[in-house]
């Protein structure tokens, strides 16, 4: 999993492409539940469960919208 510390400091369009990738993953979890695909090592949100995808969304909505 990337370490989102600095999460505030990204660009807006890094962030806008992680909003996506989680209402991809979250979509995902929804239509296939605990079966989702596992996500290659290198993926940014490897390592994340529904919950954790659904926290950090709420975090990057927040800060795309201030930018």
């Amino acid at each position: 999993m990337k370490d989102f510390s600095n999460i505030a400091d990204w660009t807006p369009k890094k962030l806008r492409t992680l909003r996506n990738n989680l209402n991809n993953r979250l979509m995902s979890f929804k239509d296939k539940g605990e079966d989702a695909k596992e996500l290659s090592n290198s993926h940014m949100l490897k390592g994340l469960d529904e919950q954790g995808c659904k926290e950090l969304l709420d975090i990057v909505k927040d800060l795309v919208a201030k930018k």
